[in-house]
C-alpha cells in the first residue's frame, strides 16, 4: 500500500496536461511500478541489508582494471537471490532466482460525498491470480457503482471524482471479493469503503484521480522562482492498494560456475532474502520525487508457500 504518492516515470517529459508523466500499461493506460523498478529497487535494499553495499548492489559492472562489481559467489545472498554480471567479453553471469512482476493497481482511492472510496473493476481482481476471480466477467452494467449493502450504500447515487454514477447493490460476486480482499491483509477501513465499476470506467476514473504537483526551481542567486522552470508531475495517490508478484526459483534446480548455490537453499529462503528488504521501502522507498514527499511503500502481507515449489502472492 503507498504511504506516500508514487511517481515512476517515463524518463522525459512530453507535451500535455502533465510534463513528468508515470508509466502506465499500454493497453489498459492504467498506471502501474514496472517489475524491473521493483527488482533495482529490492537489490540495493537487500544488499544494505545483508551488508553487502554498494558492491553488490546497482548494475555491478567491474571498473575497467577489474576491480569493484558483483561479488558473484553462490555464498552470496544478493548475488545469488537477484543475479550477478561479470562484465563485457567474460562469462558465468547468473540470472537469478527471484524475478518480479509489474505492480498493478489493485484499489484506487477516490474523492466522494460519502468520504474517500477504494475503487477496483473485474479487470484489477482478475490480475491477481486469486482463483475465485480468474473466470470474472465485466459489469453488465458499465455506467453503475457497485457497493455493499450497507447503510451508506443506501445512497442513490455516489460521486468518483467528477463523475456521478447511480449505485447498486445487487451484484452477487460482492460478498467474496470483500473476504479474499480481507485475506490478502488489506485494512478493515478500505475493505468497508470498497466499490467496483466497470473495466472501461476503472482506467477514466484511476487516470481521472491521480495526484498532480506543481514545482519550480529556484534561482540561488535571487532565492525567487527561476523564469521557465515551473513543472508538473503526477503519481499514484497515497493510500493505493497495489498488486505484485515474486517468483522464487528453486536454487537446487541452478548452478554457479558449475556448483551449487549455497546462499540459499530453497524457494522459501529465496522469499526470505527478498522480504528483507520490504522494510526499507517503508523508509527509501520507490521511485522519483522522493525528496518531496514521495515513494514509500509498505507490504501489507505475504501469502505462506504451502509447498517449495507452490506460487506465493504478495500485496503491498
Amino acid at each position: 500500500m503507498a504511504l506516500d504518492p508514487i511517481h515512476v516515470g517515463t524518463g522525459g517529459t512530453r507535451l500535455g496536461r502533465v510534463d513528468n508523466t508515470i508509466v502506465r500499461d499500454p493497453v489498459t493506460r492504467i498506471p502501474k511500478i514496472p517489475g524491473s523498478s521493483i527488482a533495482g529497487v529490492m537489490r540495493a535494499y537487500t544488499a544494505m541489508a545483508k551488508g553487502k553495499y554498494p558492491k553488490c548492489a546497482g548494475l555491478g559492472q567491474p571498473e575497467r582494471n577489474g576491480a569493484g562489481g558483483h561479488c558473484g559467489k553462490a555464498d552470496c545472498p544478493v548475488c545469488t537471490v537477484f543475479g550477478f554480471a561479470k562484465g563485457i567479453g567474460t562469462y558465468g553471469g547468473f540470472a537469478g532466482l527471484a524475478a518480479f512482476s509489474d505492480m498493478h493497481v489493485l484499489l484506487f482511492p477516490v474523492a466522494s460525498q460519502l468520504g474517500p472510496q477504494w475503487i477496483t473493476c473485474p479487470m484489477a481482481l482478475r490480475q491477481t491470480s486469486i482463483a475465485e476471480f480468474s473466470e470474472l466477467d465485466d459489469l453488465l452494467e458499465q455506467q453503475v457503482v457497485y457497493r455493499k449493502a450497507d447503510g451508506t450504500a443506501n445512497q442513490p447515487s455516489l460521486n468518483l471524482g467528477w463523475l456521478f454514477l447511480p449505485v447498486k447493490t445487487d451484484w452477487q460476486p460482492l460478498s467474496e471479493i470483500d473476504q479474499k480482499i480481507e485475506e490478502l491483509g488489506i485494512p478493515g477501513y478500505i475493505i468497508g469503503r470498497l466499490a467496483v465499476v466497470s473495466d472501461k470506467l476503472f482506467t477514466h476514473i484511476v487516470n481521472s484521480n491521480l495526484e498532480v504537483r506543481t514545482s519550480v526551481a529556484i534561482d540561488p542567486a535571487t532565492g525567487a522562482a527561476e523564469e521557465g522552470a515551473l513543472f508538473t508531475y503526477e503519481a499514484l495517490p497515497r493510500s493505493t492498494v497495489l498488486f505484485w508478484e515474486v517468483t522464487c526459483r528453486n536454487p537446487k534446480h541452478f548452478k554457479i560456475n558449475q556448483g551449487d548455490v549455497k546462499a540459499v537453499d530453497s524457494p522459501e529462503k529465496v522469499r526470505d532474502v527478498v522480504a528483507d528488504a520490504y522494510s526499507y521501502l517503508e523508509h527509501l522507498g520507490i521511485g522519483g520525487m522522493g525528496s518531496r514527499g514521495m515513494g514509500r511503500l509498505r507490504v501489507l502481507a505475504t501469502k505462506e508457500l504451502a509447498g517449495a515449489d507452490k506460487p506465493g502472492k504478495e500485496v503491498s
